[in-house]
């Protein structure tokens, strides 16, 4: 007989069923916000509502670069499953303050600066994602960050 889940690793499995209804090419994420052990919003990484999917239409790359002079690509097209959870909360008219969000992978920086100021108090992740770039406010921040093996 299998163990049963933890509830982190039964979110995070969740989160991983969300992020199969992704449509970016590039990479398939998923995000559920959660307190109290219910789930309050879910969201996956793609194109806005009624709007094309890279699936269908193929990405549209954007080259930038950070600080350290690294380069990073990113989608227009896309938006993050974190801020799909979000808009999907306030959609609802759902309070996530105090929440918890699992995320398949870790969030990037501007993702992980709007999990900031909406109140969640922990973000629990599966893979790690560029965490060198949220170091920084990581450090400033009552904001918990953690792994979880599923």
């Amino acid at each position: 007989m299998s163990q049963r889940l933890d509830w982190n690793q039964y979110f995070l499995t969740i989160t991983r069923q969300v992020a199969e209804r992704s449509t970016c090419n590039r990479a398939k994420v998923g995000a559920v916000i959660v307190r109290d052990k219910n789930i309050l919003a879910t969201g996956y990484n793609g194109s806005p509502a009624g709007l094309p999917h890279c699936t269908e239409v193929g990405c549209l790359i954007y080259q930038s670069k950070t600080p350290s002079g690294e380069v990073e690509e990113n989608c227009y097209r896309t938006i993050h499953a974190e801020i799909n959870a979000i808009a999907q909360a306030a959609k609802n008219g759902v309070s996530i303050r105090d929440a918890d969000i699992y995320v398949t992978h870790t969030p990037c920086i501007h993702c992980f600066k709007v999990l900031i100021n909406t109140g969640i108090k922990r973000i629990f992740y599966e893979k790690e994602y560029k965490l060198h770039t949220v170091s920084e406010l990581l450090v400033s921040t009552d904001v918990l960050l953690q792994k979880v093996e599923v």
